[in-house]
């Protein structure tokens, strides 16, 4: 009943490489678990699968990250890659290779690439005007530089788009802009970037997206972006940076975004380098080898646009396979410092087994990109059920009563039809793990372990061993009982790396994925010990209580001296964003620009106004709860936004044929949004 082992692959594997410049959070451990369950999975099936990983290591906020620190940013990238390298250990994350963007092998390896890029004529050159920190002497990106929402009037938004009513602008158009750096008053200044010329890679990109290497999802998603057509890619910045200087254009560095995917490669080549193996025979382009990409939705144009379009550029293969997840929640909100629900990767782990969040995660993750959520509640009940109440308690319940009889397994099942369920799942759930569909393999597994558990209390060993004469009977029943726990630990040894190995002990053997369901017979086993607790509610709440008090104490620090050291509370806190709709839903939503023609009192009505509004051609009447913030001479005259289409409603001072867009808490504190100048009534809100 053994499984016929698949021809040997050859695997490359990697995630997006954690940003060096902060701690790991429950986000970033969701895609890294993810990976390595896959990695461990192939190998189990005898694969040669290498997993690398890598710090990425430049960019503008490490370097102002270490200055603030006092550090240098060699100091402080090697600082966080030890803390990342700790944290990837202690979650089980088996990394062959963890390295850093800020190498030699990187610095080389770019330096190659770039050159074959602007050898094919793929690299331009042009005089572009950015804002510019006079005090600091850096150009400002965009998220570098505050001040007033042109659109709503709302101080400090960031330079390319509004947190208060979502605009998105130049950050020249910003009202009193300042450094978010030095809180200089940024000036334009001219400086000559380099490009990659991404349109001129239009049809190639059209054929790849499609190619099966991507979701279905994600493919449509980039035909979008294809068919607005694509932009000539930034790939430079100006010193001060920390990153790698161009090739023979001094003072010039290489944008971030350009050598972090090159650091794939990097981390590659050091290892091969390491072992005497050829890294090129994973990237070279008639390669025979396979490179899967773990990534979240939020960094598909870098690797499903920019980078297959480098790498064909420069004469490598592309990707086999992209794998595109979606952003954890945590009790169905978005992870969120306000919140409290941003959970480092060391606040958990100072209070909890990682496999508790490697199986959860394990049990919902799916081959597609939708969010997934850490339900609190669900987690130390699942975890619980699952593992400790079906899968080990199938162990607990069966070996002693074998350790009784000696200690070796009966030679014979007890249950044959109960047994083939195992061997025609098999299978099954191998290819539920190929295809990354995790959630569909872990029911899978619960459902047989139901099975085994169901047998189990039906025979009901514990009572046939006070019968005379039924020693023979008992055993065979429990040595079924351990084979089956033999089997589910099989299945689940790439999620649970160490409880695997602790039932290796047990069974006296390694388990062994090809062999799984063929019973181990007349087979010595050791005396089974305890292999996972129940999680208890007090260690979830040291892991919030945790969270909390790292975000406190992060608050603490970017605060600038004798300044408070309360947690700044915003809208969000109070009242988050609803659960997400679809593009398709917002469409049907009409919203006009209207003229405020009249503004009149409503006779007994504490909180409404009578609106007359002209729309360019017709006029509503709409009645809103805005009187405790405006007087109707204040109105007329204005122009506002509104929602045209909303059904009419009959209320008692009149019929209200639409709704206008206010915003605040209430009370006083209410504004009506008002259009930029030059929106005229009737326009359409796009």
């Amino acid at each position: 009943m053994s499984e016929t082992r698949p021809s040997p692959r050859k695997i490359l594997v990697t995630s997006a490489l954690p940003y060096a410049n902060g701690s790991l959070h429950l986000g970033h451990v969701l895609e890294y678990i993810q990976t390595d369950i896959w990695a461990r999975f192939q190998r189990a099936r005898g694969h040669d699968c290498l997993y690398m990983c890598a710090d990425d290591a430049h960019g503008t906020a490490i370097m102002l990250k270490a200055e603030q620190l006092g550090l240098t940013a060699e100091q402080h990238i090697a600082n966080m890659q030890a803390e990342h390298e700790r944290d990837f250990a202690d979650f089980l994350i088996g990394v062959d290779n963890y390295h850093s963007t800020h190498s030699q092998e990187n610095r080389e390896l770019s330096a190659m690439i770039y050159q074959r890029l602007s050898e094919n004529g793929h690299i331009a050159s042009r005089t572009i005007t950015q804002a510019f920190d006079p005090e600091k002497q850096l150009f400002l990106a965009d998220r570098y530089i505050k001040g007033t929402c042109p659109r709503c009037s709302t101080p400090d938004q960031y330079g390319d788009n509004c947190e208060a009513c979502g605009a998105t602008y130049s950050p020249t158009e910003l009202i009193d802009p300042v450094s978010a750096i030095s809180g200089a008053t940024p000036v334009e200044k001219e400086s000559e970037h380099f490009f990659f010329t991404l349109p001129a890679f239009t049809n190639f990109l059209k054929d790849w997206t499609r190619s099966g290497t991507l979701q279905d999802e994600v493919a449509n998603k980039l035909a979008e972006w294809l068919e607005e057509g694509l932009q000539e890619w930034d790939i430079s910045r100006d010193a001060p940076y920390f990153g790698f200087e161009i090739p023979d254009a001094p003072g010039k560095y290489f944008y971030v975004w350009l050598d972090a995917p090159i650091g794939y490669m990097a981390s590659l080549k050091n290892y091969c380098d390491q072992h005497g193996l050829d890294w090129q025979e994973y990237w070279k382009k008639d390669s025979n080898a396979e490179v899967y990409h773990f990534i979240g939705k939020d960094i598909v144009n870098f690797h499903a646009l920019f980078w297959p379009a480098m790498l064909d550029s420069a004469d490598f293969r592309t990707p086999t396979k992209v794998c595109v997840h979606g952003f954890l929640t945590v009790n169905g909100k978005k992870m969120s410092k306000s919140r409290g629900t941003f959970i480092n990767a060391r606040n958990y782990l100072d209070h909890l087994n990682p496999e508790y969040l490697r199986y959860y995660f394990a049990a919902k993750l799916t081959a597609g990109v939708d969010d997934l959520d850490l339900n609190l509640d669900d987690f130390i009940a699942k975890v619980n059920s699952d593992l400790v109440g079906k899968v080990v308690n199938i162990a607990s319940r069966t070996a002693k009563f074998v350790s009784k009889s000696g200690g070796e397994l009966a030679t014979e099942l007890a249950d044959e039809k109960l047994w083939n369920q195992f061997v025609e799942a098999a299978p099954r759930i191998a290819e539920y793990y190929e295809s990354r569909e995790y959630a569909r393999a872990m029911r899978d597994i619960m459902a047989l372990a139901d099975a085994a558990n169901a047998w189990i209390a039906d025979k009901a060993p514990w009572s046939l061993a006070k019968e005379e004469g039924k020693e023979s009977e008992v055993l065979a029943i429990c040595s079924q009982g351990v084979n089956m726990f033999r089997a589910l630990m099989t299945w689940l040894s790439p999620v649970l790396p160490n409880t695997a190995a602790k039932a290796s002990e047990f069974l006296n053997g390694e388990l062994d994925w090809a062999a799984a369901t063929t019973p181990l017979a007349g087979h010595q086993i050791n005396k089974f010990k305890p292999l996972l607790q129940r999680v208890e509610k007090t260690q979830v709440d040291a892991v919030m209580e945790a969270a909390k008090e790292s975000l406190a104490q992060l608050q603490a620090e970017a605060k600038p001296a004798g300044a408070s050291g309360a947690l700044d509370k915003g809208p969000l806190e109070d009242e988050p964003v609803a659960p997400q709709i679809e593009f398709d839903d917002f469409a049907k939503v009409d919203l006009r620009i209207a003229l405020i023609a009249k503004a009149e009192h409503v006779e007994g009505a504490g909180k409404l106004l009578k609106l007359t509004l002209d729309l360019g051609g017709e006029t509503r009447q709409v009645f809103a709860g805005i009187k405790s913030a405006y007087k109707p001479e204040d109105l007329e005259g204005k122009h506002t936004v509104m929602v045209a289409n909303l059904a009419p409603r009959k209320m008692r001072f009149g019929v209200s044929e639409g709704m206008v867009l206010a915003a605040g808490p209430g009370g006083k504190d209410l504004w009506i949004l008002e259009p930029h100048a030059g929106a005229k009534p009737g326009m359409r809100v796009m």
